[in-house]
């Protein structure tokens, strides 16, 4: 009985804007004095899962991703999108799905991505007269492509808490994310093709040295993964050397390549930074104890006798795991949602016949999906300030953004197992 009120104590919090941390701490002390348990054990334990080399990656890539926000150098991939893009009707909107793509490579958060690529193009479609909800909505269901392509401290973290290979989840992700890419492109254009009110830009004369001259300006931003990815898949690097090497080389051409950091900005990433890895390791720290603690009460075994009660078709099973991450995804953040997904509906999934690479193609598209669904929506809200069109004017075209381009890719992504083990495979063997 305390286990049930503790759970229903915790989704409430959460769907009333407790933050994360506080939610499951509150509950770990109501269980603490209510429920006769010795929390020491946990706490233990989560300090013993936390002192971890691979961990250090996510604050490193936290800093790495917030210096090169800071540091405008989202803007020249920006108008590379845009000078390709943009004497399409529709075409400066899907560039800033491309944008996107890019950034949340270098950035590996759907946050970051949609606050840097959504205050630089939304003037831009402004001013090109799309329509703000339609175009708005299109910035936020791009952003969360941060959690699909690498490098990804998301998935470094689900590799983390399924002690998996980080390089396999990283590759999982990627046919994933450029099939959402793709759709997002073609459902926006399906959208603006008639809409006359749109103007376009004309395609410069010298197309191809217009774009050799954008990609020059771009390089050291595009150089930025292409040197962490290679370094890690070559070798060279571990994914915790990798962000370092990603820190450091983010400075430089933050302050001399694009000039967007001076000390003053610096000294405000550094302090942005600090909080956000503060509060990041209090989340984690706070989850983990409270995952292992639903472990201990065999809460998964639980789990997976409810579902296997309802049907032990595996498909019956795979729907019913993907709404549960959905729901999670609705209610938290990437980086909880990972870690309580990992640590319980992993086991399920397994057992029901899905890889674990494979699992974490699926538990990233859930997580990215449940980020910018209604009613909870963290990315959506965020989004709405960001581009300042109002939640309601945002709302429908969101969800018709989820049904045919996330929720296709969800389910491609699902039920055909080789989208995410290709690439894997390809590496590491099968």
């Amino acid at each position: 009985m305390v286990i049930l009120i503790a759970i229903i104590l915790i989704c409430v919090l959460l769907a009333i804007g407790v933050s994360v941390p506080l939610a499951f701490g509150g509950v770990l002390i109501l269980l603490a004095y209510t429920g006769g348990y010795d929390v020491s054990g946990f706490f233990a334990t989560g300090h013993w899962k936390m002192n971890s080399v691979i961990l250090l990656a996510i604050p490193l890539f936290i800093m790495a991703g917030d210096i090169m926000q800071r540091g405008k150098i989202a803007k020249p991939i920006v108008e590379i999108a845009e000078l390709m893009f943009g004497h399409l009707r529709g075409g400066l909107s899907a560039a800033s799905v491309v944008a996107s793509a890019m950034f949340g490579a270098i950035s590996g958060s759907g946050a970051a991505t949609l606050t840097c690529i959504g205050s630089i193009i939304m003037p831009h479609l402004r001013k090109a007269r799309y329509p703000a909800g339609i175009s708005g909505a299109l910035v936020i269901c791009a952003s969360p492509l941060g959690l699909l392509i690498p490098p990804s401290g998301a998935q470094l973290l689900y590799a983390w808490v399924g002690q998996l290979n980080v390089l396999e989840c990283f590759l999982a992700t990627v046919v994933p994310g450029l099939i959402l890419t793709t759709l997002l492109i073609i459902v926006n254009f399906v959208i603006l093709r008639k809409d006359t009110e749109i103007q376009v830009t004309e395609v410069p004369d010298r197309f191809f040295r217009a774009l050799a001259g954008k990609t020059a300006i771009a390089t050291p931003a595009i150089l930025m993964p292409l040197i962490i990815l290679g370094g890690i898949y070559g070798g060279i690097m571990t994914p915790t050397e990798a962000a370092g090497v990603a820190v450091i080389y983010a400075i430089p051409v933050g302050f001399f390549v694009y000039r967007g950091l001076t000390l003053k900005t610096f000294y405000e990433s550094m302090k942005h930074s600090a909080i956000t890895i503060g509060v990041v390791m209090v989340m984690i720290f706070t989850v983990l104890i409270a995952s292992r603690f639903l472990i201990f009460e065999d809460i998964p075994g639980l789990a997976e006798d409810l579902i296997y009660s309802i049907s032990d078709n595996p498909i019956v099973i795979f729907l019913m795991l993907n709404l549960v991450m959905l729901l999670i995804g609705m209610l938290m953040d990437d980086i909880s949602g990972i870690i309580l997904s990992a640590s319980l509906l992993l086991p399920i999934a397994v057992g029901a016949g899905m890889d674990p690479i494979h699992f974490a193609a699926v538990l990233g598209v859930n997580l990215g999906m449940g980020n910018i669904t209604p009613p909870t929506a963290p990315l959506l809200y965020l989004g709405s300030q960001v581009t300042d069109v109002p939640v309601r004017q945002l709302i429908w075209p969101t969800l018709i953004f989820i049904v045919f381009a996330w929720l296709p890719t969800l389910l491609i992504t699902t039920f055909i197992p080789g989208i995410a083990l290709w690439l894997p495979n390809m590496f590491f063997g099968s």
